[in-house]
């Protein structure tokens, strides 16, 4: 019986997550969240179980109209490096959770990366 893309995403996920997790013990981890029409991303501290930073497509400041999603994605990116900055972050790693490395999820690395954030 074939696998569901849910079952093979829940998978990715776990794989890339625990690999990331064996690598970079006490760093915080900057997380992915898409969707079909959004893209969320958070900074977060594992060992103390706290959101440091957070942005979203669905805040008024970043949502645009007539933008792709590529573009939203940029400015999301931008945004978590300015606000992970005033948290005092400025090294993490970058956990895509089970997405691709392609598209909204690659905009908003790059933007996180031109922003200052290192990963």
């Amino acid at each position: 019986m074939a696998n569901s893309k849910r079952t093979l995403f829940l998978k990715r996920r776990l794989r890339v997550r625990n690999k990331l997790r064996k690598s970079n013990v006490g760093k915080l981890r900057l997380s992915v969240h898409r969707s079909n029409k959004n893209i969320s991303v958070q900074v977060i501290d594992d060992v103390n179980g706290v959101t440091l930073a957070s942005a979203s497509s669905l805040e008024k400041s970043i949502a645009g109209s007539g933008l792709n999603n590529a573009e939203v994605a940029a400015k999301v990116g931008a945004a978590i490096a300015e606000r992970a900055k005033k948290a005092g972050v400025e090294e993490c790693y970058f956990d895509r959770g089970g997405f691709l490395f392609h598209g909204k999820v690659k905009a908003l690395a790059d933007a996180a990366r031109e922003g200052g954030l290192k990963f």
